[in-house]
């Protein structure tokens, strides 16, 4: 799946939540996919050797899921 390419708008950043030496991010967004809803979208995003931002793997949350997740974290 190498060179494999996607179509999406981060249509807001809330938050950096780490960086590394070699320019990568783990970066909280909302994100929306073609012909998708709007979701949360945590995951890690690299420079390519051109300087280009590449995302990595990472996990996406409908609102629902979000403000559980955040109630878990809150509660524990």
């Amino acid at each position: 799946m190498e060179g494999r390419t996607f179509d999406f708008e981060v249509t807001a950043h809330i938050a950096t939540l780490s960086e590394n030496k070699r320019g990568g991010s783990l970066e909280l967004n909302k994100t929306r996919f073609p012909g998708k809803p709007e979701r949360y979208d945590l995951r890690r995003w690299y420079q390519d050797e051109n300087g280009v931002k590449q995302m990595g793997k990472g996990v996406t949350f409908s609102d629902l899921e979000f403000e559980e997740l955040k109630a878990v974290l809150m509660d524990n």
